[in-house]
């Protein structure tokens, strides 16, 4: 009988500047979790219960595109679990589905409405593989199939945004006039870029990465959090914008987080 079993693989070196990591989680139980956001979009195959969100009023389709959101989340799920998940870097997702990824914003879109034949058929050879493993390889030669003179023609767009997003993690306060003028682009076009890119604005972005880098401190304090500590070192203005912005995008304030769950950042941590 499945319990609950968490699986992580790390990207091949070709693909490490796209994707993060993968995931596979097999359940046999009840699930009912509270999820923030990452910072980050996802492929989602669930090879048997698809989890609802009632927050958006959804059920996951079996093959899932997840975009960036600006909110926290319930998943449930009766029972039954298998699902694959690809993370990719906070830019990168766009590349290998050639659409904007500020399409999928706040959204869970079937892969299917893509219409990409040599989608559907890595969705297909997913769902015929019963080894977790040989279906990671099969997502692997997929995406390394997508890296195309494409692919090079876009390579400088990336870094552009990739050198801003750097600079965000480092200090997410960093005004869009100073990110843009790190991507050597005008304000304008580095937001349109950012959000076609990132999947949403850079501005709304860099509220993401404060949170998860409260996240992150909460993450390795033990026991009374020093929330004007956390503030501080998150780039919040003051205690009160950290506590204010914490709750928007978790539903809790810092300390009243800490009795219902462990904080853990998915941006700034890595299982791989």
């Amino acid at each position: 009988m499945i319990q609950d079993e968490f699986k992580f693989y790390k990207p091949c070196k070709l693909l490490q500047p796209y994707v993060r990591y993968y995931w596979v989680f097999k359940s046999n139980q009840l699930l009912n979790t509270l999820t923030f956001p990452i910072g980050c979009t996802q492929i989602i195959f669930h090879k048997r219960t698809p989890l609802y969100i009632p927050e958006l009023n959804t059920t996951q389709n079996r093959f899932t595109i997840s975009g960036q959101v600006n909110f926290s989340s319930h998943l449930y799920a009766e029972e039954n679990i298998e699902m694959i998940v690809v993370v990719f870097q906070p830019h990168a997702m766009s590349t290998f589905l050639n659409v904007p990824t500020s399409l999928f914003y706040n959204q869970e879109v079937s892969g299917y409405d893509i219409e990409s034949k040599n989608l559907n058929e890595l969705a297909a050879r997913i769902f015929d593989c019963e080894d977790n493993s040989r279906c990671i390889n099969h997502i692997e030669e997929w995406l390394l199939s997508q890296i195309t003179d494409t692919l090079s023609d876009a390579t400088y767009k990336t870094k552009r945004i990739t050198a801003a997003i750097k600079q965000i993690y480092i200090a997410p306060a960093t005004p869009v006039t100073e990110l843009s003028s790190i991507a050597c682009l005008s304000k304008k076009q580095f937001e349109r870029l950012f959000n076609s890119l990132v999947g949403i604005n850079p501005k709304e972005y860099t509220r993401i990465v404060r949170f998860q880098k409260a996240l992150e401190q909460m993450q390795h304090q033990s026991g009374e959090i020093n929330q004007a500590q956390i503030a501080y070192a998150s780039g919040y203005a003051d205690q009160s914008h950290f506590i204010r912005e914490f709750k928007k995008f978790s539903g809790y304030t810092p300390t009243s987080l800490l009795k219902v769950s462990n904080p853990y950042s998915d941006l700034f941590t890595s299982p791989v």
